[in-house]
């Protein structure tokens, strides 16, 4: 899916928008990407509960990506912190194109990058076709407590768990929509009492960048 894209980079403008939480994160970025014509390029963690999304275009298409991160992350109750490099120094490559790692502390990944997980090819297994359900908490009690009710409440795959440090923990789910709409409901419910609810979110159709960056089961 992404082929060529990083080896023909250089001319391209990049943009960051910087928002709380995973599971805002992949709102915004799914959002991003289908609203102008970039390339996701990862999302980065920061440590606590910022990540930074990295998109790549024509400095257009970068903006209007921009302008509808910030449209979104404030529909969401974020707010989000955007910036354009239209002309990138050729020196700044490393900080953008780097290899993932795990973090030691905390066990998650440094970044969710659109090479992690390859999605097969053909629509028999796009998995543009299956809705995705994110529910995240601070506090691992809480998350496993609403995972088991997410995966009870309806038929759907558990995609993962993702954590980006300071007990943020993101169980992500795939199905049909009314089905993933079920499970996060019931997930969202499970949470009371046992931690924070951070988000429980549905994303109808998420678009193939995004789904690249998650596993296509548990």
């Amino acid at each position: 899916m992404n082929s060529g894209f990083q080896s023909n980079h250089r001319g391209l403008a990049l943009g960051f928008a910087e928002v709380p939480f995973l599971s805002v994160a992949a709102m915004v970025s799914d959002h991003m990407v289908k609203a102008a014509q970039v390339r996701l390029l990862g999302i980065e963690t920061t440590g606590n509960e910022n990540l930074m999304v990295r998109v790549q275009g024509g400095v257009e298409s970068v903006m209007a990506a921009l302008a509808a991160a910030g449209t979104r992350a404030a529909e969401l109750g974020a707010s989000a912190v955007t910036s354009c490099l239209a002309r990138p120094d050729a020196s700044l490559d490393p900080l953008i194109h780097f290899p993932n790692s795990t973090n030691p502390l905390y066990g998650g990944r440094d970044q969710f990058l659109p090479n992690d997980f390859p999605q097969p090819e053909g629509p028999d297994m796009n998995p543009n076709q299956l809705a995705l359900g994110i529910l995240e908490t601070q506090g691992l009690t809480a998350i496993l407590e609403a995972t088991d009710a997410m995966l009870k409440a309806a038929n759907v795959t558990l995609v993962g768990k993702e954590k980006i440090g300071a007990a943020y923990v993101t169980v992500i789910v795939r199905g049909d929509v009314a089905a993933v709409k079920a499970a996060v409901d019931a997930g969202a419910k499970a949470v009371d009492g046992l931690g924070k609810l951070v988000a429980a979110h549905v994303i109808a159709r998420p678009h193939p960048d995004l789904a690249s960056l998650l596993p296509r089961s548990a």
